[in-house]
Order: structure tokens, then sequence, then C-alpha cells
């Protein structure tokens, strides 16, 4: 009876099964096959660990990589602390009419991402409204060109960025610190406990889980960047090729460019997508340690006060 039902279980999900090895572990193997070949159309070598070893010459590659280090190290810590911030006042009981602010706070993250690229496009284009808006004011004299420049145009994808997905981390905070009791905030109050005070010592520390989860998430996310460069850029109208530095080469824009744009060559793309994939395994590992590391020290606080006690 036990192997009837076993066997009818795994016929249930043998269509799920399929589906996945076709159109996931399939590409992932023979993706990871294809870094090690050179390839040109139809013709296919193997050339072993050379692809690999080409990165490291590569200046186009190793160019992507600084951009999108650069963006990662500036738009996820700013973008995680203004969600927790918005978290922590949307979380106050006593703030009127907080379930609209927590809607338009969330709205842009389903946003379209070729809509509001094309939204920031125009605001800051040449004779877009932010530089008529500073011309009136008397800040600047002159229109800035903002996305020919490749420091202003770095800063417009990160402010997009950030407005696209600051609410939508802060949705995730917000659902875990509904989940800590507000008593402990009560009782914090009670004992004459700052909101400042209260946010460092009680609210941070139960959001250690969630916290790590979205650093993980935005990690992967913006070593991926590929729609909101491509989409300001338009294939290298603005500052992706008119900047001395190619500010919008992102790895994701990268490998779309050894396919689609250069002489194709599916091989070396294979070995840069890789790259990033080995990328995010280091830090979601060093992420992991360091807030295992965290909760250790946090143990053992707890118990040389349980010991003074």
């Amino acid at each position: 009876m036990g192997k009837k039902l076993s066997m009818k279980g795994w016929l249930f999900i043998s269509p799920a099964l399929i589906l996945l090895a076709v159109f996931l572990v399939y590409p992932i193997i023979y993706s990871f096959y294809l870094s090690f070949t050179s390839t040109k159309g139809i013709i296919s070598s193997f050339v072993g660990f050379k692809n690999y070893i080409r990165l490291t010459k590569d200046p186009m590659f190793l160019l992507a990589l600084k951009n999108t280090g650069i963006i990662l190290v500036i738009q996820v810590p700013i973008m995680l602390i203004s969600a927790l911030i918005l978290a922590n006042i949307l979380n106050d009981r006593k703030l009127a009419g907080r379930g609209i602010f927590r809607t338009a706070i969330f709205l842009p993250s389903v946003t379209s991402l070729i809509a509001y690229t094309i939204l920031f496009k125009m605001l800051f284009s040449f004779d877009g409204i932010i530089n008529r808006l500073l011309l009136s004011t008397g800040i600047v004299d002159h229109p800035l060109e903002w996305l020919t420049t490749p420091k202003l145009a770095v800063f417009v994808l990160i402010l997009a960025m950030l407005w696209r997905w600051t609410g939508y981390n802060t949705v995730f905070y917000l659902s875990a610190m509904q989940n800590i009791s507000y008593e402990i905030y009560e009782a914090a109050e009670i004992d004459g406990a700052s909101k400042t005070q209260t946010f460092l010592r009680i609210t941070l520390p139960l959001l250690k889980p969630m916290i790590l989860f979205t650093t993980i998430m935005s990690t992967i996310g913006t070593l991926q960047l590929f729609d909101e460069p491509m989409n300001l850029s338009q294939g290298g109208v603005t500052a992706a090729t008119m900047g001395p530095g190619n500010c919008f080469l992102t790895l994701s824009v990268y490998i779309y460019n050894l396919c689609f744009k250069y002489v194709p060559n599916f091989g070396y793309a294979a070995t840069v997508s890789y790259v990033i994939v080995f990328i995010i395994a280091a830090l979601t590992v060093l992420q992991f340690w360091v807030g295992q590391s965290n909760e250790e020290k946090d143990a053992k606080k707890r118990l040389e006060k349980e010991g003074k006690a």
C-alpha cells in the first residue's frame, strides 16, 4: 500500500520535476559546460580554463565588475537603512493614515521596470523637469547633462533604484516588526527608553534574520543589474558610450553585449555569468558567517549577564 501511494505521489509531481529538469537543471549544467568552451555561432571548441584566465586581462570585464561593485557598495546600504527607518516610522500605531503611507511606499516596486526608467530619463533629460527646477531656483546657471556625465549618470541610476526598491524592502521589515510583541515596546517606554534606544536595543536585534535575508537578496539583485542601465542608456546613446568610463556597463549588460552586440561568444558570456554566481555565493557565505558571529556574541553576552545576576 505504501509503495503504491509513493508511486502515485511521484506520478503527480513528475510533470513539475520534468519541467524543472528541462528548464532549470539542464540550462545550469550546460551553461557551466559552455563556460569552458569558445563558441561562435554553431562552432564550439573546448578551451578549458582559458576563458577564466581571459577575464583577468579583459579591461571591459574589469570595468563592468568595478561599476557593479560601486553601485552595490553605495546603493544597497542606503536602501536598506532607509527601508529600516521607514518601516520603523510606519510601524507606529499612533501614525494617522499609516495604511495609505504603506501602500504608497510599496507602489514603486510594482511599477514596470521600463516605465519607471523612462520616467527617470525624462525627468533628468537636458530639458527635463529637474533641470528646469534647478535653473528656476538659481541653484545652477546652465542645464546639467545628467545622463551624459558619468558621475551624474551613476547618481541617477542609484536614485532610480532607491525609488523602486526601498519600499519593497520596507514591507519586509514592516512585516517582521509586526511580529514583535507591542508589550515589549510599552515596557521600554515605561522604563524611560527613548525611541532611538528602543529602535537600537529592541527592534534591530530582533530584525537580524530579516536584515540578513534582505541584504542577501539585494546583493543578488544588484549583481544581476541589467534593466535600469540598459533602459537609461538605450543601447549606448548616453553615458554608456559617450562618457569616458562606460558608467552604465554592469556585468549583466556585458553578458548581453557578448551575446547580442559584439561578435557572439556564448562560451565567454557563460564564463562571466558564472563569475557572478561565484561572487554571489562568496558574499552570501560571508554574510551568513557575519550573522552567525553576531548571534554567538549576543549569546555570550546574555550568558555573562545571567552569570553575574
